[in-house]
């Protein structure tokens, strides 16, 4: 996406394409290429020879299903609001449901009923989803009372294809910090399942693409020699996408207990809609799929039972719309230490401690 930005001094942030962070500087000047189509908060911008206003001008939040509203925030039972949705209207459903483990925002029960509740919702996504459309369903584990390990995707995927969906992708969302187990490796993935309704579905492969790991590489033979071998736009993400869960240091920490990174949505959001399309999430929380789509232009609807819960979101979706939501830039690498500091190195006593030392140790 290119932007024209010079008639604009007041205009005081931009988007790094090297690593898709937001910077400050004094002033844009001619034109800046962006990996990421991604607005820009709080400015008038020139896109492709049109103009517009990153703010919503349709800033309304409402309770109930409206198709002229920028966002619903349903207080009450999913399959409520998916009634209020019409045939074919949604562009993507996104969501994390309940794992039945027992957090505090479910009832545990037993896992055939939990199946049938599952069921029941995503006969209702499939019906409010339009032909060209994706459903993307995010899983971990359910965890049996005796320790035993479900993967719902294995599940969940067998309920689409009962529902004539296809399936695209199967996400890997990895993350390196949780829970540590004692009986078991810890858990440090969960996935996405992505699903389209048709053949012909929306697919923006340029919006999420990554910069390659060597951008200037060229063709050592044939026709194109000497060429660049690279896309200039980035490199298709692949299927394995790590991104910060959010824990109690994230910067997008809220009330809920087991809420999306904006990012993780932002991606499926760019991919597979375009502006004004709407975004669905029956399981809607503390709101930050609703956040990821009126950042980028979407409208969204969803539902939650909890008041405290859509109050958060309420607010951070009005963060959103005005441009002012604390979140994780879209993009921004993570975060390594360095070999020198502290925090980083391994203690001599831990060595001296056992008279076992593990083996991937050994030359640490």
């Amino acid at each position: 996406m290119r932007v024209k930005a010079g008639e604009y001094p007041q205009f005081l942030w931009f988007w790094q394409a090297s690593c898709l962070e937001i910077h400050q500087t004094q002033r844009l000047t001619g034109e800046q290429l962006f990996a990421y189509s991604s607005p820009m908060p709080n400015g008038l911008l020139e896109i492709e020879g049109e103009q517009e206003l990153t703010k919503r001008k349709n800033s309304y939040i409402g309770e109930h299903y409206r198709a002229e509203w920028a966002v619903t925030l349903f207080h009450g039972d999913r399959l409520q609001l998916l009634e209020e949705i019409p045939d074919t209207a949604a562009r993507l459903i996104v969501t994390s449901p309940p794992y039945n483990i027992g957090k505090k925002y479910e009832k545990r029960m037993g896992f055939d009923d939990y199946l049938s509740l599952q069921r029941a919702t995503l006969t209702e996504c499939a019906r409010t989803l339009a032909a060209n459309g994706s459903l993307c369903w995010q899983v971990g584990n359910h965890i049996g009372k005796d320790g035993e390990v479900f993967p719902l995707d294995i599940f969940i995927y067998g309920i689409c294809k009962d529902l004539g969906l296809k399936l695209r992708n199967r996400i890997v969302w990895c993350f390196e910090h949780g829970l540590h187990c004692r009986k078991r490796l810890s858990g440090r993935y969960e996935t996405i399942l992505w699903f389209t309704k048709s053949d012909d579905y929306v697919f923006n492969l340029d919006s999420i693409r990554v910069p390659q790991k060597y951008p200037g590489k060229k063709y050592f033979k044939g026709e194109k020699a000497g060429q660049y071998s690279c896309n200039p736009l980035g490199k298709n993400p692949g299927d394995l996408w790590t991104i910060p869960n959010v824990k109690h240091n994230h910067v997008e920490k809220t009330i809920h207990p087991c809420q999306f990174p904006i990012e993780l949505v932002e991606r499926l959001v760019l991919a597979l809609t375009n502006r004004g399309d709407l975004v669905v999430d029956p399981y809607i929380g503390a709101g930050s799929a609703a956040c990821a789509a009126v950042l980028h232009n979407r409208r969204a609807a969803g539902a939650d039972t909890a008041a405290s819960y859509l109050n958060v979101a309420k607010e951070r979706v009005k963060r959103a719309l005005d441009g002012d939501l604390r979140r994780r830039p879209l993009g921004r690498p993570i975060y390594q230490p360095s070999p020198g500091d502290r925090i980083a190195q391994r203690p001599e006593n831990f060595s001296r401690s056992s008279s076992i030392q593990p083996p991937l140790f050994a030359t640490a």
